[in-house]
C-alpha cells in the first residue's frame, strides 16, 4: 500500500563528520522508503522498485567517495511518481558510464548501473562554486 504523500516529500542527509557514509546513505534512504510507503513492498515490482533506489544511493555516494574527496550531503525527494536522489560533492570530476562497458572487468560500473535503472539523471554545477550535484531519478511502480 503506497502511502499518500503531500506533493512534494523531501529529506536532506548531511555527511560532515560522519564515517561509513555509504551504509549510512542506504539506511537514510531505507526510513524514507518505509516513511513514504514504498517499504514494505507488497509484490516483486515494489520490492525491485525500492531495492532499485537503494542501489543507486550507494552508487552515488561511492563515486563521490571514490571520485570526489566524498560526498557533502544528499537529498532524497518524492512527488508519488518519481523518487530524485542527489549527492553533492566538491569534486571538479565529470561523472559518466565507462564506453565500452565491459561487464567482466572489475570496477567502473557505477553509472552504468545508475544509467540503466534511472529514468533520468544528471549533474548540476552552482557558478562560482567548486563541486557537483550529481542527481538520479526513478520511477514509482505503476
Amino acid at each position: 500500500m503506497w502511502a499518500e504523500l503531500s506533493l512534494f516529500d523531501a529529506r536532506r542527509l548531511s555527511f560532515a563528520g560522519e564515517s561509513g557514509v555509504v551504509p549510512l546513505a542506504r539506511d537514510f534512504a531505507r526510513q524514507a522508503l518505509y516513511a513514504w510507503g514504498w517499504l514494505p513492498a507488497e509484490g516483486a515490482d515494489r520490492r525491485a522498485a525500492a531495492e532499485d533506489v537503494l542501489l543507486v544511493v550507494s552508487e552515488l555516494v561511492t563515486n563521490a567517495c571514490l571520485h570526489a574527496e566524498g560526498p557533502d550531503e544528499m537529498w532524497i525527494t518524492c512527488d508519488k511518481k518519481v523518487i530524485r536522489v542527489e549527492v553533492s560533492d566538491r569534486g571538479t570530476g565529470q561523472p559518466a558510464p565507462r564506453t565500452p562497458h565491459r561487464a567482466g572487468r572489475p570496477g567502473g560500473h557505477g553509472m552504468f548501473i545508475v544509467q540503466r535503472l534511472c529514468l533520468d539523471w544528471g549533474v548540476v554545477r552552482a557558478p562560482g562554486v567548486t563541486g557537483k550535484t550529481v542527481w538520479a531519478e526513478l520511477g514509482a511502480p505503476a
